[in-house]
């Protein structure tokens, strides 16, 4: 036997099958504790034990640059302080929750949203991302396609909710996020000027555009609902959390937009 030869009597292929298999098992582990960043340690549901972390444990507090500025650590004791708008049906764990108000607003369910930055998202370049169209002149609707603007919005009930005054587009993506619609406002008493309409957002993907009949079509929510979409502060940017609420808001029609929604097919 050549001197140094460890081929002879050592299996590399199955040493290296063996350090492979090691190797994954660690990778499982790792992605496992890094995922119960956020949203850990559970809280149980009506039991007077202490938090849940599960197998395994959360992994140690790391410290992040936020791109917008200032730092986010986590996982951090942090507890959401909303409270939760919804009443079991049944007194065992795991029971469904009966809305106890408007889910729609209250965020249950499949209307729920997160508390999310109230900075808006940007681009690489630091430029908000997601901006109406009229103060992004570089970008146009392609002639080919319908030109959703001062189409009237309808309801899943049939009825005019408003009309679509602006789109506001992805720049980072170059697609269209939002349809802004004007809906009609009540003059106040003994006010003689004319209203200013209200301008809520529509997430194009809840939408249906009708070239042929000028309509935009919702199917979550009916026109009455249109009033009660929550508000973005700014007229010319929409924050993160506010899109969160937004795109819950219409989610959540698709559940309780109706009573018949809610109950069973059959």
């Amino acid at each position: 036997m050549p001197k140094g030869s460890i081929t002879d009597y050592i299996d590399v292929a199955q040493v290296a099958l063996y350090l492979f298999w090691i190797f994954f098992a660690g990778l499982i582990y790792y992605l496992l504790r890094e995922n119960k960043r956020e949203g850990y340690p559970l809280a149980p549901e009506g039991a007077t034990s202490g938090p849940i972390q599960g197998f395994p444990a959360m992994p140690l507090p790391k410290t992040y640059l936020l791109p917008a500025g200032g730092t986010k650590t986590v996982p951090n004791a942090e507890v959401d302080p909303r409270p939760i708008k919804a009443e079991p049906i049944a007194p065992w764990p795991g029971a469904p929750l009966e809305p106890t108000g408007n889910p729609m607003v209250d965020g249950v369910g499949p209307a729920a949203w997160a508390m999310r930055s109230e900075n808006p998202d940007v681009m690489a370049d630091g430029r908000t991302r997601i901006v109406p169209l009229r103060t992004a002149p570089d970008y146009s609707i392609e002639h080919r396609d319908p030109d959703p603007r001062g189409m009237e919005v309808v309801g899943a009930d049939g009825l005019v909710a408003g009309t679509v005054s602006d789109l506001w587009v992805d720049r980072s993506e170059c697609l269209i996020r939002y349809l802004e619609v004007a809906l009609p406002s009540v003059a106040a008493v003994g006010d003689e000027s004319p209203p200013a309409p209200r301008h809520v957002l529509l997430p194009i993907n809840f939408s249906k555009i009708d070239g042929r009949q000028r309509l935009v079509r919702v199917k979550s929510i009916l026109a009455r609902h249109f009033t009660d979409v929550p508000r973005h502060a700014a007229s010319d940017q929409v924050s993160r959390r506010e899109e969160d609420r937004i795109t819950a808001y219409y989610g959540g029609g698709h559940l309780y937009a109706l009573p018949s929604r809610t109950e069973a097919l059959l």
